[in-house]
């Protein structure tokens, strides 16, 4: 009877120790699809936010003589030395307001500020400018969306652009953030001058950055 018993619990550690690998397989098939559709759930939350706050600036500029809001990037404040051009603007900084503080008299929640994908970047994270946001951009700095601050110094309005649709207006930070759930893409959720919403690569990105307003 020992002999059997003993056959029968070595038989079963053996199909445990199966029934695991298969489990451990499974995971790893499964576990990058999680991601993925996570990643996607969230991406398709900021877009949502970023077209809600694409009607806020509308909203603004029908108050404000049809201007873009007179706002800075998070970032500015502590990068002065990028606006060294132009000294006026540069001086004023600590005055003006930060984009989600001009828009909040125009928007339903301020956690239309806040992409679920955030989870933050320290200054090795973002091309070595000294700016850190961690745990979270929308814990530092009450924003996960980057403003193009450009609009705003060169007082540029909704009849400004002649082709809206190639003008980034706002970005969120999910291609650099901790963790990113479009490595190594690196993909940037953008709002546009029309309204529309797309999802870039870093490369792209910067290409639209670089056309003048």
């Amino acid at each position: 009877m020992r002999s059997l018993s003993s056959r029968s619990q070595g038989f079963t550690l053996i199909e445990l120790l199966v029934v695991i690998a298969i489990i451990a397989i499974l995971a790893g098939l499964i576990f990058p699809v999680f991601l993925t559709a996570r990643g996607k759930a969230r991406e398709s939350v900021c877009f949502s936010n970023l077209r809600q706050i694409g009607m806020s600036i509308s909203m603004y500029a029908q108050d404000n003589d049809g201007l873009y809001p007179y706002a800075i990037d998070p970032a500015d404040r502590y990068t002065p030395i990028i606006w060294s051009q132009f000294p006026d603007f540069q001086k004023d900084l600590p005055n003006i307001q930060r984009i989600h503080e001009a828009l909040q008299p125009y928007v339903t929640s301020k956690e239309l500020f806040h992409c679920p994908a955030d989870t933050g970047f320290d200054t090795e994270d973002f091309t070595g400018l000294p700016l850190d946001a961690t745990p979270s951009s929308y814990g530092k700095f009450g924003t996960s969306y980057y403003y193009r601050t450009e609009i705003a110094l060169r007082h540029a309005g909704e009849m400004t652009f002649q082709s809206p649709a190639q003008v980034n207006i706002l970005f969120d930070g999910a291609g650099r953030w901790h963790g990113s759930l479009f490595p190594p893409a690196q993909r940037y959720s953008t709002l546009f001058a029309d309204g529309h919403v797309k999802s870039l690569t870093r490369s792209r990105l910067d290409e639209i950055w670089a056309t003048p307003l």
